[in-house]
């Protein structure tokens, strides 16, 4: 593919590039994918209005995140096994955000540790924390977020338990993946991969091996995952990390109005309306659905973010207008990083950069930070507006 033009073109690149189990953990949700597929097929109902004979110099798209500017309202979500995509996946995700201006998100399940990225990308990113039983485990985590320089923690509440994936059940998924001969064959048709594999040590969960007692290879990884993600969840938990990160805190997985205002007064500096990609629950609303709802409800109290069915600069700013300080995109910068490397994810940015700068125009704004919902046509996007 000589000219790459939007984030279906690295999506289309990254396929043919990544082995099946890995690109399937990322293209894929829950059950029947409806939520899935309804955080995409949403967007493309919001129609937008074109305006005319406006002074369309000096745009910008610059605008702040819980109090960071960012170059254009994004940052990246956080997403397991991002270092099975591409190796050393994370760090060279981490790079290309922070040369853009947005924020990089490592997860709890990533396959280079927090130390790693800070030391190869820089501090400043944010981390995503999930809640174990192992409490003593996630203090250590968070102290050495701390110790990394993170900027923010966004702490997921919507994986108490995991939802059931059916392609990553079918194809056996693992880090590394096993070498059965299904795997061996496949892997055989991705030489890119596997030689950028072979290359790097980083090939297992790099914030959880080695830092658990007892967790030093694959097999013990998966049984103490499998035992470990909390189902008794709760807000005074949300309450007991705030207290013991002391800083931003952003709360991911939030889909209804009720955990909205529950949100705010847990203390939290932002919400994340959050699906999870379509990868929890299905049959709930997609997330620019939900949005609105939730911006009216405690849009004035807490900053409001939201993640799932980014695929274009145009579903950035139909989010903004909806209410959205920011957005986060997962599933495009896993595409791109799978296509082609860190070169990828800054070619995703770019392009998600340029769809926003000229659609933004195209409706009459220069200014990211004025876009409101008069940008929308009445009666397309969401109900209760």
């Amino acid at each position: 593919m000589t000219v790459i033009t939007n984030i279906e073109d690295l999506r289309v690149l990254a396929q043919k590039r990544v082995p099946r189990m890995f690109y399937d953990y990322a293209d894929s949700g829950s059950w029947t994918e409806s939520t899935y597929r309804a955080n995409n097929d949403d967007f493309q109902k919001i129609k937008l209005r074109q305006r005319v004979a406006v002074n369309m110099e000096n745009r910008s798209t610059a605008t702040t995140m819980v109090g960071e500017k960012v170059a254009m309202p994004v940052a990246i979500a956080p997403t397991g096994l991002t270092g099975m995509q591409h190796a050393d996946g994370e760090i060279l995700a981490a790079r290309a955000a922070r040369a853009f201006g947005v924020p990089f998100t490592l997860s709890t399940m990533s396959i280079c540790s927090i130390e790693e990225v800070a030391e190869h990308a820089g501090p400043g990113f944010w981390f995503q924390l999930y809640v174990m039983k192992d409490r003593a485990f996630i203090e250590r985590l968070i102290d050495r977020a701390k110790a990394a320089g993170c900027g923010a923690l966004v702490l997921t509440l919507d994986l108490q338990i995991l939802g059931q994936r059916h392609k990553d059940l079918k194809n056996g998924l693992s880090a590394p993946p096993k070498l059965t001969l299904p795997n061996i064959i496949n892997i055989a048709t991705k030489p890119r991969w596997a030689l950028g594999m072979l290359a790097t040590k980083r090939r297992q969960f790099g914030n959880i091996v080695g830092h658990v007692s007892g967790v030093d290879n694959m097999g013990s990884l998966s049984e103490w995952t499998a035992k470990q993600f909390d189902p008794g969840l709760n807000w005074g938990d949300v309450e007991w990390i705030k207290k013991r990160w002391g800083g931003k805190l952003i709360l991911k997985g939030i889909q209804d109005v009720e955990d909205a205002k529950l949100s705010v007064q847990s203390g939290a500096d932002a919400l994340i309306v959050s699906n999870h990609g379509g990868r929890q629950l299905d049959g709930a609303q997609s997330s620019i659905e939900a949005l609105p709802a939730i911006v009216d409800a405690v849009g004035g109290q807490i900053e409001v973010h939201m993640d799932g069915g980014i695929r274009s600069g145009q579903d950035v700013l139909k989010a903004r207008a909806l209410g959205a300080q920011g957005v986060y995109i997962g599933r495009p910068f896993l595409y791109g990083l799978g296509a082609m490397g860190e070169a990828g994810v800054t070619k995703c940015l770019q392009i998600l950069h340029k769809e926003l700068d000229l659609t933004m125009a195209f409706c009459g704004h220069t200014q990211v930070d004025t876009v409101d919902k008069s940008i929308l046509l009445p009666g397309t996007f969401p109900k209760g507006l």
